[in-house]
């Protein structure tokens, strides 16, 4: 049995797969398999996937059901006790096997493993910007994990992290349905229960100017699936309280992201509906400002938006 399986959701991303693969490929440690689930593609990702021969690589063919569809197909047919996640558009440097594994015998109460990213753009590369995680170099269990998300770049992403299987079994898989914020909420409902171990090393990078990213899409959404799962983790006393300040902030960004989409969307009742049942004490400017944006007429507002995306993203170094 292979150390880990490494698992890519594949839809419609043939200028982009032959590289993620390469990237794993390259690695350092070299005991895993690769299952790419092919999520009903109708351009050619299969056929650069078929034109490998390494026998670790695993292709499975479904009709498009989602990218969570796709993950839980890949969860479901993993052969290893660790599950690594990888998207078809971005790729790991040779050393994230290594640095996960290494966190996993650190840090073995940990129910993921995570390492920092870069985020590439247009030929601009970035390293994610968090808040409240110690600085590089540093690893170790996240002190803060909510507050990180609430006020910076989030420490997880679907690209560079690792999850024991069992830890499956205690919090569910992906939600179905779910377009956007997905991998977000199942990554907090593992926050909620168990540490995060995290590396400062940057060993994957996020290649936000690929194309038919689902994240990129402007539909109306009800809310951030976290949202839900948060306030019921609440509700029912499952929360310690010296999180809760935390968690709420947690909450609150992504009820101001929510709303910001819905505004994009054309949905301003929708928007508006989200600001109202928002808590927050940090963004009380940010909730404030969206709030009127949503009052105003779109075709007045696109030149707001711009404004207002610029302090959006000061919502992430902000504290």
């Amino acid at each position: 049995m292979s150390l880990i399986s490494v698992i890519i959701p594949l839809y419609n991303k043939e200028p982009h797969i032959k590289r993620a693969i390469d990237s794993i490929l390259a690695q350092k440690i070299q005991d895993f398999e690769i299952v790419i689930v092919d999520d009903g593609s109708t351009d050619k990702s299969a056929e650069v996937v078929k034109s490998f021969t390494d026998p670790r690589i695993r292709l499975i063919q479904q009709e498009n059901a989602g990218v969570s569809a796709a993950r839980n197909r890949g969860i479901k047919e993993a052969k290893a006790d660790l599950i690594a996640f990888l998207d078809a558009d971005d790729e790991w440097t040779p050393s994230f096997l290594e640095t996960v594994l290494r966190l996993r015998e650190k840090y073995p109460e940990a129910g993921a493993y995570a390492t920092s990213y870069s985020i590439l753009k247009y030929g601009n590369i970035k390293s994610a910007k968090y808040n409240a995680v110690p600085p590089a170099p540093w690893e170790g269990l996240l002190p803060r994990y909510f507050l990180s998300i609430a006020t910076g770049e989030h420490p997880v992403c679907s690209s560079a992290v690792c999850i024991p299987k069992n830890i499956f079994l205690k919090v569910g898989i992906f939600q179905i349905g779910a377009w956007w914020g997905e991998d977000d909420d199942l990554w907090g409902r593992i926050a909620l229960k168990y540490p995060i171990a995290f590396s400062r090393e940057i060993e994957a990078i996020y290649h936000k100017e690929a194309t038919n990213r689902a994240c990129n899409l402007r539909s109306q959404i009800e809310e951030h699936p976290f949202v839900k799962t948060a306030k019921n983790a609440i509700n029912k006393g499952e929360v310690q309280k010296e999180i809760q300040d935390d968690l709420t902030e947690c909450i609150s960004k992504y009820q101001i992201l929510s709303a910001i989409r819905n505004i994009k969307s054309g949905n301003r009742q929708l928007a508006k509906k989200n600001l109202k049942k928002c808590r927050t004490k940090l963004f009380t400017f940010e909730k404030t400002f969206w709030y009127s944006v949503a009052f105003v007429p779109y075709a007045i507002s696109v030149y707001i938006i711009n404004i207002g995306i610029k302090i959006k993203n000061k919502m992430k170094s902000c504290i």
